[in-house]
């Protein structure tokens, strides 16, 4: 510092910011108190504050306050390019792991994508790369009564019934899989983990993945023709979604602004469908 004048709080702010680039504070240190800080620059309190004010807005800082000393704050992660479902969601899965308490709230077609990510997820574990003491899943899905949209055979509507009645059974399937892995992860790991089924009468559009109650992932089914192999081995072509293929797009509550709110939103509409009259199936493992 020019030691002809007495630096300023944007000088101030300056020097500290440079010390959080060079690595010289990290993510979650503790600055020097505002009284330890007036000593190193030779200055008043009032200036001090006013470059941690600074910083706090610029994100580098929390818990900017007379009573304690700030924190460097966590740096706030990028939105990710959305990616198909099959490829992502793991490692959003592995982010959401990383806490004590696993909350993993989904809507959608089937458990697919869900049930897929979870089998990484005991790797994981195995692995011991988590913190996870206890994971809760809760999925919401069509139930036996939901008139499903897809799959419709193009050229065989008579087929219609019996294909969408496969369907239905492999989300249970998928639910007595996912059952079983959860299952597996308080047997062999000690994990107090839970799954509860709720059936909706109606079949969602859009893909909903609610994670720690901070984090929304939302993908879209889109429609396509594939074929479809009858237990008779022939092969025809239907109409269908693909939920492995959607693309997720991140929400995060810790961006602020119009991403918190979706955030709260989708949480609060997928409690207000948790809490509806859905029929449902619990299983604590």
């Amino acid at each position: 510092m020019n030691g002809s004048r007495k630096p300023s709080y944007q000088d101030i702010a300056d020097v500290l910011r440079e010390r959080i680039r060079a690595g010289e504070l990290k993510a979650g240190d503790r600055l020097p108190t505002q009284a330890e800080l007036a000593d190193e620059f030779d200055v008043e309190r009032g200036t001090v504050r006013q470059a941690l004010r600074v910083l706090q807005e610029d994100g580098l800082l929390t818990n900017v306050s007379k009573g304690s000393p700030p924190t460097v704050a966590v740096p706030k992660a990028e939105p990710r390019q959305p990616q198909a479902a099959r490829v992502v969601l793991a490692s959003y899965l592995e982010e959401a792991f990383q806490s004590t308490r696993v909350r993993i709230d989904t809507v959608g077609f089937t458990a697919e994508t869900l049930l897929w990510a979870l089998v990484e997820m005991r790797t994981l574990v195995a692995a011991g790369g988590t913190r996870a003491g206890s994971v809760e899943v809760r999925c919401l899905l069509p139930g036996l009564d939901a008139d499903l949209s897809y799959p419709v055979p193009v050229d065989r509507p008579d087929l219609t019934e019996k294909i969408q009645a496969e369907l239905k059974g492999q989300i249970r399937t998928q639910k007595t899989n996912m059952e079983s892995h959860l299952g597996k992860l308080r047997r062999d790991h000690g994990i107090d983990a839970t799954v509860e089924f709720r059936w909706l009468p109606f079949v969602p559009p859009v893909k909903h993945y609610v994670l720690n109650g901070a984090l929304v992932l939302q993908g879209y089914y889109t429609v396509g023709r594939y074929p479809y192999e009858l237990p008779d081995g022939t092969e025809i072509e239907v109409e269908d979604v693909r939920g492995l293929d959607s693309p997720l797009f991140e929400f995060r509550d810790d961006r602020g602004g119009q991403e918190a709110e979706f955030v709260r939103g989708t949480k609060n509409w997928f409690d207000a469908l948790w809490e509806s009259k859905a029929p449902r199936t619990t299983l604590s493992t």
